[in-house]
C-alpha cells in the first residue's frame, strides 16, 4: 500500500522527526512547541470536577457543550466588537489543527486557490492538499519578515477562495501591523475571499499590539477566527480549540468537523470554560514570563554567534546559523543535537521553495529558565568548535 498522492509530498512531520532525534540523544528539546511545566491548575481542577460529578462519559454535542460555546461568545464578543450567537457562531474543535482542516474541507473546493504565508505552520499546505485545492505562496523574508504588498497582490486572483493568516506568526514571531492587515482585508473584499485567521498565539505579544482580522471593514462576514486552549494555558495535549465566525462559514466548518472528530471530550471542555474566565492578571503574568525567557535565550544565542531575529509574539525565535559554517538548516540541526544535545527545528520545511530558510533555525523558548540556561551552556560547544 502507498500513501495517497495528495499527502505523499509531506512525509513525517518535522516535529516528530526532531523530537525522536532529541530522545535518541537525550537532548534538550527546543524544537517542538510544548512547555516543560504543568498546565494551569485551576483549569485542570475544573476538568477533574467534571469527571467526578459524572454525566460526562457520553457524546457531547458536536459543536461543543453549551457552557463552553457561551463562554466563547462572551469572551470574543468584546474582542471582535459584536454580540456573538453561541449557537451558530462558535464551534469547539479538537485543537486549532482540526479547526484548520475542517475549514479547508468544509469551505474550499477542488481547484480553488488558497493563499498561504510562508514560512508556514506545516499543517497548512497539507490541509489545502486534502481539500484538493492549489496553494499560492507569499514569502516573509528576514530580517523584518514583513508582508510585501506587491507579492501579496500577485497571489490573489479570480480562483482565490481563501487565505490562511497566522497572527501572531509562527515561526517568525511577527505580529502583523495595521497596514498589513488592512491590505489583506482590502484584497479579501476585492476578490470575495474567505480568511481563516489562526490566532492561537493571540495572548503572546511582547512589543506589538495584536489586531484581529475579523474587525476590519467587511471582514466579519468572511473570516473564521481560530484559537485554542493549548498555547495560552500550557495544555497542548488537551487538544481543545475553537472557531468563531458568521453562521454561513460556521456551517461549512461544522459540515466537515462532524465527520473528522465529531466532538471533543466533555471534561476538557469544562476546563476550557474555567480558562476563559481567567482574570486579566493571568495574561499579564504570562506575557511577562515569556518576555524574560525570550530575552534570556536571545542574548545567549547572540553571544554564542547566532544572528537573532527578536520575535514580537509567540514563543518561537528564529536565528541565522551561517556563522558556524555547518551546512544547511537540516545539517546544522542534526549537528546541534548530536554535538550539543540541543534540538531545534530546521525551518526550510516551512517553505515551498527548495533552499528557502536553509540559513535559519527555529528555537522554542516555552521552557523554564534553568532549561534554557542549560541549553545555552551546551551550545557553547559549537562556538568552541
Amino acid at each position: 500500500m502507498e500513501t495517497a498522492d495528495r499527502l505523499a509530498p509531506f512525509g513525517v512531520t518535522i516535529f516528530t522527526e526532531m523530537t525522536e532525534l532529541a530522545r535518541k540523544h537525550d537532548a534538550i528539546n527546543l524544537g517542538q512547541g510544548f512547555p516543560n511545566w504543568n498546565g494551569a491548575d485551576f483549569v485542570k481542577q475544573a476538568a477533574i470536577a467534571s469527571l467526578q460529578r459524572g454525566g460526562t462519559d457520553q457524546y457531547p454535542p458536536s459543536p461543543g457543550i453549551p457552557e463552553l460555546r457561551s463562554a466563547l461568545a462572551a469572551s470574543y464578543s468584546s474582542k471582535l466588537g459584536r454580540d456573538l450567537d453561541p449557537d451558530v457562531e462558535t464551534t469547539v474543535t479538537c485543537g486549532c489543527t482540526e479547526g484548520l482542516a475542517a475549514s479547508m474541507l468544509g469551505l474550499v473546493d477542488p481547484g480553488d486557490e488558497v493563499v498561504l504565508i510562508e514560512p508556514y505552520y506545516d499543517a497548512y499546505p497539507a490541509d489545502v492538499a486534502m481539500a484538493g485545492a492549489v496553494p499560492r505562496y507569499v514569502t516573509l523574508r528576514p530580517p523584518d519578515f514583513t508582508l510585501d504588498p506587491d507579492d501579496l497582490r500577485k497571489a490573489f486572483g479570480p480562483k482565490t477562495r481563501a487565505i490562511i493568516l497566522n497572527n501572531p506568526h509562527n515561526p517568525t514571531g511577527r505580529v502583523f501591523t495595521d497596514a498589513e492587515l488592512a491590505l489583506v482585508a482590502e484584497l479579501c473584499n476585492e476578490y470575495d475571499v474567505i480568511a481563516v485567521s489562526d490566532e492561537v498565539y493571540e495572548e503572546m505579544t511582547f512589543d506589538s499590539t495584536h489586531r484581529r482580522l475579523a474587525t476590519y471593514d467587511g471582514m466579519w462576514e468572511r473570516t473564521l477566527t481560530l484559537s485554542s486552549l493549548g498555547k495560552t494555558f500550557s495544555l497542548t495535549g488537551w487538544k481543545v480549540g475553537w472557531a468563531i465566525g458568521p453562521a454561513a462559514l460556521t456551517l461549512g466548518l461544522r459540515s466537515a468537523h462532524q465527520f473528522l472528530t465529531f466532538t471533543t471530550p466533555t471534561p476538557v471542555q469544562h476546563g476550557a470554560v474555567a480558562a476563559l474566565g481567567s482574570p486579566e492578571g493571568f495574561y499579564d503574568e504570562m506575557r511577562s514570563d515569556y518576555r524574560q525567557k525570550r530575552d534570556l535565550l536571545a542574548k545567549g544565542l547572540e553571544e554564542i554567534g547566532f544572528e537573532v531575529f527578536l520575535p514580537e509574539g509567540t514563543y518561537f525565535l528564529m536565528a541565522r546559523h551561517s556563522s558556524f559554517g555547518i551546512g544547511n538548516d537540516r545539517e546544522f540541526s542534526r549537528h546541534l543535537v548530536e554535538r550539543a544535545r540541543v534540538a531545534a527545528i530546521p525551518p526550510s520545511v516551512f517553505y515551498s521553495t527548495p533552499g528557502a530558510g536553509s540559513d535559519l533555525v527555529r528555537f522554542a523558548f516555552c521552557k523554564d529558565e534553568s532549561t534554557l540556561a542549560e541549553a545555552l551552556r551546551r551550545m557553547e560547544t559549537i562556538r568552541a568548535d
